[in-house]
């Protein structure tokens, strides 16, 4: 725990301490406040504890049945119906009764649970877990959730739809059925300026999106909630190194394209080509992996560009193909949810353009009033409801690599209020 850095998480003021002592009550003592606690202790007068100044308790009337209490230690080996194992370990003291020595809870033989002060249990997480974590946070904290993904989607679809409007309306379709060379190349300049455009500007909007959920996460895994103006302030001083990794991240990607195919179109060879590209997927598919938790990591340590890069390069090592295997299923949820609430409007898109079957047939309903704004409708809708299950999942992979490698859950439980965390028997 010395040598790893701190989780700067913000808004770690301790909850209430009652909710503490509840689950860290002290071996063998009575959790504060706790019915079945106070139901379990022996009536007035027949096992009370002497009061000050007095001698010692009188014995009670049925003396002669005694003896028989010597036999009751073997009857833990079967607790009574409806007695929990930490109701259980609470009366016999001993290892059970710290902090999972609670009602309801398991006792000797059970799998004590971890504490969840949050939207996770403070263990290592499964799949399930991870997912319900980050679906759990976008519907308790929706009020600060969607005006932040709802508002920066509407923005970057409005800029989005007004550049693609403006430069591809001078766009000469051909009527011919070959193009000449000069609608060839004013094709190909309008499509890759509105590809470059539109992926900017979708890039900044991710970036905002990113560094702002990460922080309502980081909270609610403690189990607080968060505003929009909080999650703003505690994400921006973070907000340019945020961009600079994700250019760095970019930028590094494509000179390794350059790297491996450029050669092999010089030298005009198709076969070197679709090796190199080949290549370069496997590279890029790695890469992406490797450094997908320089995100959580930079924001949430507020550490440097590389030293985001770093930890989570220590961070994935080990475990590569279990994170690869969750985010490529998040991936595919999202692009599934994506296509079913998109495709739907594009296709009203092109029948609401006017053009008919004549627009369908030469592409210019493509960029049509109607097609551009039902798509972008949406595509607003789609990216309300993916980029929190996206940025969520990251966010707690980050969490459950810390919590697997650092022991994290022993922090963010002092940070959420859970006292005596650890100190007795462990959870899972």
């Amino acid at each position: 725990m010395n040598d790893s850095p701190g989780w700067a998480t913000p808004g770690s003021s301790p909850s209430d301490p009652s909710d503490g002592e509840r689950q860290g009550a002290p071996a063998g003592q009575p959790a504060t406040g706790d019915p079945k606690w106070s139901a379990q202790q022996p009536p007035p007068g027949q096992w009370s504890s002497p009061a000050a100044g007095q001698g010692a308790p009188q014995a009670p009337p049925q003396q002669p049945q005694q003896p028989q209490q010597p036999q009751q230690p073997q009857q833990p080996q079967q607790p009574q119906p409806g007695q929990g194992w930490g109701s259980y370990g609470q009366q016999q003291g001993g290892p059970y009764g710290g902090q999972y020595g609670y009602p309801g809870g398991p006792g000797p033989w059970g799998k004590p649970p971890a504490a969840k002060p949050g939207v996770i249990p403070l263990r290592p997480l499964g799949l399930g877990e991870i997912l319900d974590g980050a679906v759990t946070t976008m519907r308790s904290h929706w009020r600060s959730v969607l005006p932040i993904t709802l508002v920066v989607a509407t923005v970057v679809q409005a800029i989005s739809l007004l550049v693609q409007k403006l430069l591809l309306a001078d766009l000469v379709v051909s009527t011919s059925g070959t193009p000449t060379p000069e609608e060839l190349v004013n094709s190909l300049g309008s499509g890759l300026s509105v590809t470059v455009a539109t992926n900017f500007l979708d890039f900044l909007g991710t970036v905002v999106v990113t560094a702002m959920l990460t922080m309502i996460f980081s909270r609610a895994v403690l189990g607080h909630g968060s505003t929009v103006s909080e999650a703003w302030r505690d994400a921006r001083p973070q907000l340019l190194r945020l961009i600079g990794l994700t250019l760095l991240m970019a930028t590094g990607l494509v000179v390794l394209a350059l790297v491996l195919v450029l050669p092999a179109f010089l030298l005009d060879s198709y076969g070197l080509a679709f090796l190199g590209l080949l290549v370069w997927g496997v590279g890029f598919a790695w890469l992406w992996i490797v450094f997908s938790l320089a995100s959580p990591a930079l924001m949430l340590e507020k550490s440097g560009i590389f030293t985001a890069f770093g930890r989570s390069w220590k961070l994935v090592k080990g475990s590569w193909w279990r994170i690869a295997g969750i985010t490529l299923l998040t991936f595919l949820i999202v692009l599934i949810v994506r296509m079913i609430i998109v495709m739907p409007l594009t296709i009203i898109g092109f029948l609401a353009s006017g053009t008919g079957m004549a627009g369908l047939m030469d592409g210019s309903a493509a960029y049509s009033w109607g097609a551009l704004v039902f798509a972008a409708i949406g595509l607003i809708i789609a990216q309300t409801i993916t980029m929190p299950m996206q940025s969520g999942v990251t966010v707690l992979l980050y969490v459950d690599q810390r919590i697997r490698r650092e022991a994290l859950d022993l922090e963010l439980a002092r940070a959420a209020g859970v006292e005596n965390y650890g100190s007795g028997a462990t959870g899972g």
